[in-house]
């Protein structure tokens, strides 16, 4: 019950990624307060895993980011935090910012240790909403700094994220004259056959139909990805003359 709760109040906030982070983290306070059992998350079975774990060390990977240019912007700050009352209530959110501000004056964030402790507890689509709403917090202030983007870059190897993957999320977030390309996964000097070829690819790859199995968020990300490639192939096709 948390998660579609959790799922639902970060989908109004912060549209899909605020709905993925509230189902990965909604899942896990569903697991803890039912106990073992054949209950299944996106999280792999490991008793010793707690929701606080998981909220600090997301509060961490997002705080290397907000300072990754070295100031804290308070729009990027306001984000986070909103989300974080979103998904666990305005008392909940304030205690696990308390916590974490006292975690870091004793120790350093360390970016490579958390996606470490990350990679042991989740599967790879929960990483790459994770890296979703990294690039959403520094989009937060409308624009998206060369220091924000190699943080997150970084983030992506320590969560093993492969480069095809990373571009293609990153094109999302900035519109330059390729990224309808990138979201292809193709170049820009790919011929009109290509394109066409790489739109459906991609279009069957993240059809809605081919992902009834999934958990209904899940699904709703294809459904996303699946209008962005459509709006990658229509700008291109606009700007070639393709028919």
């Amino acid at each position: 019950m948390i998660k579609w709760l959790a799922t639902l109040l970060g989908y109004i906030f912060f549209r899909f990624p605020g709905a993925v982070l509230g189902f990965i983290l909604g899942s896990l306070l569903d697991t803890t307060s039912i106990g073992k059992g054949d209950f299944k998350t996106v999280f792999s079975d490991q008793p010793k895993v707690t929701p606080a774990d998981f909220e600090l060390n997301l509060l961490s990977l997002s705080s290397i980011v907000i300072k990754a240019d070295g100031r804290v912007n308070q729009t990027e700050l306001d984000y986070v935090r909103l989300y974080f009352v979103s998904a666990y209530g305005k008392e909940r959110a304030n205690a696990t910012f308390r916590t974490f501000n006292e975690i870091i004056k004793k120790r350093e964030v360390s970016a490579p240790r958390i996606c470490m402790y990350i990679n042991q507890h989740t599967r790879y689509p929960s990483r790459l909403q994770i890296l979703h709403f990294l690039f959403g917090i520094a989009n937060a202030d409308g624009s998206i700094s060369s220091s924000e983007a190699s943080e997150i870059q970084k983030i992506a190897g320590f969560l093993r994220i492969n480069v095809r993957d990373f571009e293609s999320i990153k094109a999302m977030f900035f519109k330059t004259g390729d990224h309808a390309y990138k979201i292809l996964e193709i170049e820009k000097t790919a011929t009109d056959s290509e394109v066409k070829k790489a739109y459906r690819t991609m279009a069957k790859k993240y059809h809605p139909d081919k992902l009834q199995h999934m958990d209904e968020v899940y699904k709703k990300g294809a459904e996303e990805k699946f209008r962005e490639v459509q709006k990658a192939y229509d700008s291109i096709k606009k700007e070639r003359g393709i028919s």
